[in-house]
């Protein structure tokens, strides 16, 4: 039986984490930055955002949208904002009445509104439901943003759905979604300033 090495793990790990912000610390701002401009001034006219994802990226938007709607560090007005994957009787009863591709899609026809802003967060840039909601709210007039991998796949595709790609400088799943969390907080983190 091999030995259990945590300190080998637990280096590795943290090395990896290290050298994925140092790569987005270095080649990410302009894109952050124009995103960021864009956010604040659509909250200024009264519009929302809507997150969404899965599994663990459905985790993050449900994170990223408690610190909108509650307070990142500093007590300021709350920010309207929703993640699309919590309520589990509208995602059963889509997935069972039509497909699991438009759990998202059919929530955003339904709230979406012309001036929002949807944020589909995928670590594999392929989830065929994120796809389908960004490619409806760009038809509905909703800003569509991707939240994915900088090497992501389908260029062509998610070029013509999205107005915004915020791509990460990682492959690892585990890393890819460190960053984007990180991404959530900064957005907070420059909310709190102007809110």
């Amino acid at each position: 039986m091999k030995k259990l090495n945590i300190k080998k793990i637990f280096e590795s790990e943290i090395s990896s984490h290290i050298l994925s912000i140092d790569l987005f610390l270095k080649n990410n701002f302009e894109d952050f930055k124009n995103f960021l401009n864009f956010v604040i001034k659509t909250l200024k006219k009264g519009n929302k955002i809507i997150l969404f994802g899965n599994g663990g990226s459905a985790s993050d938007a449900q994170h990223i949208a408690a610190e909108l709607v509650v307070k990142y560090k500093k007590k300021r007005k709350s920010i309207p904002a929703i993640a699309l994957n919590t309520d589990t009787s509208t995602l059963t009863a889509i997935g069972n009445d039509f497909t699991f591709n438009e759990i998202f899609s059919r929530q955003i026809e339904s709230i979406g509104k012309p001036g929002d802003i949807a944020i589909g967060i995928t670590t594999s840039g392929k989830s065929k439901n994120i796809l389908n909601a960004l490619k409806l709210a760009k038809k509905n007039k909703i800003t569509s943003v991707i939240l994915t991998k900088k090497k992501y796949p389908n260029k062509k595709q998610i070029e013509k759905i999205s107005d915004f790609i915020l791509g990460v400088p990682a492959d690892e799943t585990a890393r890819i979604q460190e960053l984007h969390i990180l991404v959530g907080h900064l957005m907070c983190a420059v909310i709190d300033e102007v809110f």
